[in-house]
């Protein structure tokens, strides 16, 4: 039974704390739509995916109206394309176009699955489609690509590794008089997840259901109020507090999952459980690490206090939807948090330590901005890096770093909307390059075999 109190409480939420749906994401696989000619493919692509999602949008606002609950996005994901691109004859970027065709027909947001997955190798498609991520980026304006490098069973794809560092700075200055925004649409993954609902690295994976709606929550600003209800907590008090906040967040979302998926005729996939923050004032994941005892995100303590964020909100999560998956935890996006701007601009925040932190919390390195003449093979390097803890820790980890072209270290480039702006992080500078250069794979570490 849902008590007064319950409808008040979340009422406040949304109203006062930026509590919103941040999306639902309608999967829908693509393999059915492969041909030798790409441009019957592309025919199949666009009619399918026309006739799967044309009420995707409307169904999402209808549960708005219908509950008061903002639903932010509204996006689709498909098949990995380079696995079409590999029947097909002809640039991969007609794929690229075909799917902004069907983001401006069906009114959504983004959609994700520009992607390739070669943490053990190339196949037949893959180089093809990773050289044309620059060019298809910077001809469309709702595309988004992702390429899994690393796995904890496979190693890490170093060749992988070496061509993203390239095709990130290409992306960067195609998109140049576009505040570089090719490469904010691009995710480099270790251990990629099927159902991930977010972007940039939304893709309908190989073991998922033809169409499927899986749904992302936000709350960094309803956790950040009930902690500071209660400064004089112990922590195991804080982390249970963060618990049921996260058990209330994720009934939200469950709810408008199973509703959107009933209005849509397509399967509920899963709850991802990440609190994902914003550019506006009160919902940053970094005011809550502050909010628990920090001075400033990225003193000592930061790494410990965000594990403790990280495992309560899981614990919460899982208790309140039987169907959790995507990469559930908090982000930690340097230019949509404001907390973590500000936490940049004083001083305090560097990539070092966000490296450090990404070994507790979901993904990885997640909207940097770096000048705009850091070396290719540093910014291979950072991936690798990055590829390391999650391939090692058995977890996901990513890179979406952009290269701020024509830009220095304390310049700011501005994106607006959700995406907020990014001040230049300082970088190491020390050469890596011969290691990049090496190729090959790291070898999977010992964690792997667990048969």
């Amino acid at each position: 039974m849902v008590s007064t109190n319950d409808i008040l409480e979340t009422i406040k939420m949304i109203q006062e704390e930026n509590l919103d749906i941040r999306t639902i994401t309608m999967g829908i696989s693509l393999l059915d739509c492969i041909d030798s000619d790409i441009d019957k493919a592309c025919a199949k692509i666009y009619e399918k995916m026309m006739r799967a999602a044309q009420n995707h949008v409307k169904t999402g606002e209808e549960i708005e109206k219908r509950y008061g609950i903002p639903i932010i996005n509204k996006r689709l994901s498909v098949t990995p394309i380079a696995m079409l691109a590999a029947a097909a004859k002809g640039s991969p970027v007609k794929f690229a176009k075909t799917l902004q065709r069907v983001a401006e027909g069906t009114g959504v947001n983004y959609i994700g699955g520009y992607s390739a997955l070669v943490h053990k190798g190339f196949s037949a498609g893959d180089r093809e489609l990773i050289a044309s991520i620059p060019e298809a980026l910077s001809e469309t304006s709702n595309v988004c690509s992702s390429v899994n490098v690393g796995s904890t069973r496979a190693g890490i794809n170093m060749d992988a590794v070496k061509l993203m560092g390239q095709v990130i700075m290409d992306s960067a200055k195609a998109t140049a008089h576009d505040h570089c925004f090719g490469a904010a649409k691009i995710v480099v993954f270790c251990n990629a997840v099927e159902d991930n609902p977010f972007m940039a690295g939304a893709f309908h994976g190989v073991g998922e259901p033809d169409t499927v709606l899986n749904v992302g929550v936000s709350g960094p600003g309803v956790v950040r109020a009930a902690l500071s209800k209660m400064p004089d907590a112990d922590i195991s008090e804080v982390a249970e507090v963060i618990k049921r906040t996260a058990f209330k967040i994720t009934r939200m979302g469950q709810l408008v999952g199973t509703e959107a998926s009933k209005l849509l005729g397509v399967p509920f996939g899963i709850v991802d459980l990440s609190l994902a923050p914003t550019p506006a004032v009160g919902d940053s994941v970094a005011h809550i690490l502050e909010e628990i005892g920090l001075e400033s995100c990225g003193a000592y303590g930061t790494t410990a206090a965000l594990a403790l964020l990280n495992d309560a909100v899981k614990k919460g999560g899982v208790m309140a939807s039987s169907h959790v998956g995507g990469l559930s935890g908090a982000f930690i996006p340097v230019s949509e948090d404001a907390g973590m701007i500000d936490a940049v601009n004083r001083g305090s925040l560097g990539l070092e330590k966000l490296e450090a932190m990404t070994a507790v919390c979901s993904v990885g390195l997640d909207m940097v901005v770096v000048p705009g003449d850091t070396p290719v093979d540093i910014i291979s390097g950072i991936i690798a890096d990055e590829a390391a803890i999650g391939m090692v820790n058995s977890k996901t980890t990513a890179v979406r770093v952009i290269p701020a072209i024509g830009m220095k270290e304390g310049d700011t480039l501005e994106f607006g909307g959700l995406f907020g702006s990014g001040p230049v992080m300082n970088i190491n500078r020390f050469d890596c390059s011969k290691f990049i250069s090496r190729g090959g794979r790291i070898p999977a570490p010992l964690q792997s075999l667990k048969n």
